[in-house]
């Protein structure tokens, strides 16, 4: 034996050791427990195998094939609510399978570079959120077989990377519908980037709402513009301020939401009274806006885990069911469409 391979031999002695005395067991009993016997209790080989676990104690079987417990999640920036949210559920749902996450950005390094520090790095794989993949970046991951799991990708990726999002289209709709039975019939919108996947779903809701509804859809209140506050605000201050401004405003994102609660403001205009406002992700800021926003809400948690748990399967080399997730959504009712618009 060599002087490395004894001394990882007393590393695991000494684990074990350890993990004997915590469960209060003797080292023979945990030992059976490493082999699989069947002469333990089930009570104490679920406290034996929960310590096995957390120490991440590895069985000698299982050495050569481990996956390493490192991924990399990288973001367009670290920061709107939206963004946030889903850093937030990615690094819970990492946690809880005892998985490291180092997180980063496109604004200064692109994706062709994490995608040779993941490599360097020896990490499991990478989640990318909301950011555009060069045919280069695809063929990279394809031709390598690098594990890569995207959130909302800007584009539509081959069908050989998975990804995972949410239910837009009919999120939208039911966003919108909300606002019909309101009695709203003049709904403006403050949508995103028609080049967005998530944005151009969106809108298609709204439009789809509005045609079953049998209105007319009027461009000239709506508005693409990316997810952020600032754009928002002008967007809707041009919705507001056109010949026949809208009743209700239904914005893509919480970020563009708050544009339009200041808009609104800037303008005179009471919400809900004067303006209903609907929002889409339903972030931390929602039901902190002045007043609270009614939103389609995004099951952040369940994105972060779902992608982390796709992310892991990829690694071990088992390949999804389906290239493709959708989460569904559902309405949030707050203050900003309450009551029912009477003329």
């Amino acid at each position: 034996m060599t002087v490395q391979g004894k001394a990882q031999v007393d590393q695991q002695y000494g684990l074990l050791t350890s993990i004997a005395t915590e469960a209060g067991v003797s080292l023979s009993t945990v030992s059976k427990v490493v082999h699989r016997r069947r002469d333990v209790g089930a009570a104490t080989r679920a406290r034996v195998e929960e310590l096995l676990a957390r120490h991440g104690y590895l069985r000698p079987w299982e050495r050569d094939r481990v996956v390493p417990r490192q991924i990399i999640a990288v973001f367009r920036d670290l920061s709107g609510p939206y963004t946030l949210e889903v850093a937030r559920g990615i690094v819970e749902a990492a946690g809880e399978l005892g998985i490291d996450v180092v997180t980063g950005t496109t604004s200064r390094r692109p994706i062709s570079q994490w995608l040779q520090d993941c490599v360097a790095l020896g990490a499991a794989g990478l989640i990318i959120v909301i950011s555009m993949l060069s045919e280069e970046d695809q063929r990279r991951i394809v031709e390598q077989q690098l594990p890569v799991v995207l959130i909302d990708p800007l584009s539509e990726p081959s069908p050989d990377i998975p990804s995972i999002g949410v239910t837009n289209w009919n999120g939208a709709r039911d966003a919108v519908r909300h606002l019909l039975e309101r009695g709203h019939t003049r709904i403006g919108m403050v949508a995103g980037r028609s080049h967005s996947l998530t944005g151009s779903a969106r809108l298609h809701g709204y439009r789809a709402a509005l045609e079953e509804a049998g209105i007319e859809y009027d461009p000239a209140i709506v508005r693409s513009t990316d997810f952020d506050f600032d754009e928002g605000l002008a967007a809707s201050l041009r919705i507001l301020r056109s010949d026949r401004p809208p009743t209700a405003i239904f914005a893509a994102s919480d970020s563009q939401a708050l544009g339009v609660l200041e808009a609104a403001r800037q303008q005179g205009l009471g919400v809900p009274h004067d303006l209903a406002v609907m929002s889409f992700d339903d972030t931390l800021v929602a039901a902190m806006a002045c007043p609270p926003l009614s939103a389609v809400r995004q099951p952040f948690e369940q994105l972060g885990h779902e992608a982390t748990r796709m992310l892991m399967e990829v690694a071990e080399g088992r390949p999804p069911a389906s290239p493709r997730i959708e989460l569904a959504t559902e309405l949030v009712l707050r203050t900003s469409t309450s009551g029912r618009r009477t003329g």
